[in-house]
């Protein structure tokens, strides 16, 4: 019983990383990234569908992404759907793809992207310790031996402990990528 309610923890505390390492990729430093666009969906004849099954994504230069639709005629869809998407990026359509130029980050862009990171990182927190609580709770209705149950209660804390030391260590790093200028 203890064995699975701590191997369930270490699968929902994974959960969490992959989660985190999600959102992060969709902050932008100052180069073109394809991740931005994850997440955009255009009606494509009536159902939405996710942008990158439309298109080819090139990167031609360091801040500029390329689309290139395989059906030229949802050109305008795919166009209002990056709008709408609100992504901070302006899309320019020629009639053959559609180029997105990610400008420069200022200083302040630079740390107020910083910002964006770390209460990201928070939320990822929030989310380790509420497993933690949710694991000590398992632990308790299982009804084990006293010793059992504290061994178990540790072995939930140092979990929790290494994961948290990832999320701080991805914030480190995506820090440090964002104010590399």
């Amino acid at each position: 019983m203890e064995t699975e309610i701590l191997n369930e923890l270490e699968e929902n505390l994974k959960k969490s990383i992959e989660s985190l390492e999600g959102r992060l990729k969709k902050i932008s430093a100052g180069r073109a990234n394809p991740a931005i666009l994850d997440g955009v969906m255009v009606d494509y004849y009536g159902s939405l569908t996710p942008l990158k099954s439309l298109v080819t994504i090139s990167i031609p230069e360091a801040r500029v992404l390329m689309l290139k639709p395989f059906d030229k005629s949802s050109l305008s869809g795919i166009e209002k759907a990056i709008f709408e998407a609100n992504i901070g990026y302006t899309p320019n359509n020629d009639g053959e793809c559609i180029r997105i130029i990610v400008p420069e980050l200022t200083e302040d862009r630079r740390r107020e992207l910083v910002k964006q990171a770390k209460g990201i990182c928070e939320e990822a927190k929030v989310s380790i310790r509420n497993n933690r609580r949710d694991a000590v709770d398992m632990l308790k209705v299982a009804e084990l031996p006293e010793d059992t149950e504290k061994r178990s209660e540790e072995r939930v804390q140092e979990l929790v402990n290494k994961y948290n030391k990832i999320v701080d260590d991805k914030l480190e790093e995506k820090s440090k990528d964002l104010m590399t200028v």
